[in-house]
């Protein structure tokens, strides 16, 4: 779970695994690299490795967002026409809601002139096809709990859980069962009043810090 400011506490989306796609505009190849980027420095690692990959394309433009709020955001025309290329690339990145996320769109020149409005269309499609791509989570704030209780009192407690619909928890058995978890901000103090009751007060629990964690993204 990462952490947040209570000022921060928004959901948002995370790039957990990149991927690649390529279109073609009038026989020239646009190939899109998307990859995780937690800091300016991975991005900037990225985007030289892809420029290595593709090291004879006349143009590796470039777009990143990273920051739960897209704090930081760069772009690149790398040689196209000023704002062609990287800023509609950064649109789209914007427009998606994904954060931490560094795209690179590699351009073989096919010989047919775009003009502005082509290479736009191009180098956004691009983009917005290798996100269709790629693996997507929702960051929502919220709490990891553990709860340690007698095994008696498991399957009840996996029950309000599955209830709540949070995620299967992760268990340690020992003496007793010992079980973590991250429930929502707005669910945490409802589930852990359900356990108390249900196990009569005999289930001990740590709950962490305000923070982030992950769940699937279904939109």
């Amino acid at each position: 779970m990462k952490s947040v400011t209570e000022d921060k506490q928004k959901e948002y989306k995370l790039l957990k695994k990149g991927a690649v796609a390529e279109i073609v505009e009038k026989k020239s190849r646009f190939i899109a690299s998307i990859s995780p980027a937690a800091t300016e420095e991975e991005a900037s690692a990225f985007i030289a490795s892809v420029k290595k990959r593709y090291w004879d394309a006349r143009h590796n433009c470039s777009a990143f967002v990273i920051g739960a709020g897209g704090e930081l955001t760069r772009c690149s025309d790398d040689g196209e026409p000023s704002g062609t290329a990287g800023k509609p690339m950064l649109e789209v990145l914007l427009g998606s809601g994904i954060r931490n996320i560094c795209v690179v769109v590699t351009r073989y020149f096919g010989g047919v002139l775009l003009g502005t409005g082509g290479l736009v269309r191009a180098y956004s499609g691009a983009v917005s096809n290798a996100l269709s791509e790629c693996a997507v989570v929702k960051m929502i704030p919220g709490r990891e709990i553990a709860v340690t209780c007698d095994y008696s009192y498991l399957e009840k407690i996996r029950n309000i859980l599955g209830n709540a619909d949070i995620a299967d928890p992760e268990a340690e058995y020992t003496e007793n069962v010992s079980l973590r978890f991250f429930a929502p901000e707005d669910k945490y103090e409802d589930v852990l009043k359900k356990i108390t009751d249900a196990t009569g007060g005999g289930a001990g629990y740590d709950i962490s810090d305000p923070g982030y964690g992950e769940v699937p993204d279904r939109a």
